[in-house]
């Protein structure tokens, strides 16, 4: 192998010197990466409202407004939900029961009709359970005709 530092340019820095290179012009690099960048921010705002309209659109009406005031679990094969749901008295709806179990699997479900007439309905229902369960609550609700 031969020594270093032996030869022309040997005491010349390995990279060269801030004169060896040319100098830049114009902001081409940077235009192209700002485009770049403003088109993955239209990108994600897009990604994010489709995905806001999916959840409102899985939740439900949000003019049915309901609370789960008490649930109790009656051994392996039910649980009792007593839950109240707020609506348009003129309406109907309808609200989806659930049992969970201690790893949030769904054991049951059972929907419930609120007639109407009422704005302000207070139901205690059974949800019959494959399992026994460890939670009930009322996954969602949703005006009918």
């Amino acid at each position: 192998m031969g020594e270093r530092g032996v030869g022309p340019g040997a005491d010349a820095p390995v990279l060269g010197t801030p004169d060896a290179f040319p100098e830049r012009t114009g902001r081409a690099g940077r235009t192209g990466r700002s485009v770049g960048l403003v088109i993955i921010a239209v990108v994600v705002a897009l990604a994010m409202g489709g995905w806001g309209y999916v959840m409102m659109s899985a939740k439900g009406d949000p003019e049915v407004q309901n609370e789960v005031i008490a649930f109790e679990v009656q051994g392996p094969g039910a649980v009792t939900i007593t839950f109240q749901a707020h609506k348009a008295a003129d309406r109907a709806a309808v609200c989806r029961l659930r049992a969970t179990d201690t790893d949030h699997a769904e054991v049951g479900a059972r929907d419930v009709s609120l007639p109407a007439g009422q704005a302000d309905v207070r139901l205690t229902e059974r949800v019959v359970t494959s399992a026994r369960a460890t939670s009930g609550h009322v996954q969602y609700c949703y005006l009918v005709q």
